[in-house]
């Protein structure tokens, strides 16, 4: 029985020893080299963007009916503002429709968020 108790002790031993050499070689390893993240193939497929690229990626789409002459038909101005408040962006909209040469605006058509 004692034979079996130390030979027991014996053999763990030797594993705990060779499980904390092989932990303390990882730790190493870990610390001297840079991790290895997974590469990205060239080929992989993406989703579709619904925006082009150089669209802004905030803001709002204003469409205004605006006005040469005071007794003319109406003419849909459409301006793109980078701006999140909505009436920031009509503002915006209202002031380069007038840089634009129209400068009755009779009302606002459409705010759309982009």
């Amino acid at each position: 029985m004692d034979t079996e108790l130390s030979e027991f002790e014996r053999q763990m031993r030797r594993e705990i020893n060779t499980f904390m050499d092989n932990a303390q070689e990882t730790r190493r390893k870990a610390a001297t080299t840079p991790p290895e993240w997974p590469r990205e193939e060239k080929d992989t497929a993406r989703a579709p963007r619904s925006k082009a690229a150089g669209s802004p990626r905030t803001g709002h789409r204003v469409k205004l009916a605006v006005r040469t002459k005071p007794l003319e038909m109406d003419t849909v101005f459409e301006h793109v503002s980078s701006s999140i408040s909505k009436i920031e962006a009509q503002l915006e909209a209202e002031k380069a429709a007038r840089k634009a040469g129209y400068p009755i605006i009779g009302h606002v058509i459409e705010t759309q968020r982009l």
